[in-house]
């Protein structure tokens, strides 16, 4: 299962994305799916993650009320919405699906399959 993220960019601060992940010769259905994001010279950070139905999320604090994450599980496709987007945001930003079917987890270790992953800037 090989995992494709894309919609990075560069945007100016206050401004908005949308990531879309899918995936090549697999299925994101039926597992719960995970956004993480990476910035220089940092550990990889858990952002999102939704329920295999789009039922449930959870978010890190630093982005709550910002981010909003979503399914459409006809299309293989989820997506993160980001909004009012600020410079910490700069990252590579990952998909991954996680190993589990129950609960949604935080840790990357919790996650088999990722994405090659996208870059978001966000110049100020």
């Amino acid at each position: 299962v090989q995992l494709l993220a894309s919609g990075g960019g560069l945007v100016q601060a206050g401004n908005s994305l949308r990531l879309s992940c899918s995936t090549s010769g697999g299925t994101l259905n039926y597992y719960a799916v995970g956004w993480f994001r990476q910035a220089p010279g940092k550990e990889r950070e858990f952002v999102a993650v939704i329920g295999w139905s789009g039922g449930s999320t959870v978010y890190a604090d630093s982005v709550k009320g910002r981010f909003t994450i979503s399914r459409d599980n006809p299309k293989n496709t989820v997506y993160l919405q980001m909004n009012s987007l600020t410079s910490d945001d700069t990252a590579i930003y990952y998909c991954a699906r996680q190993k589990k079917a129950i609960g949604l987890h935080r840790m990357v270790t919790m996650y088999d399959y990722w994405g090659q992953g996208t870059l978001v800037t966000v110049s100020s």
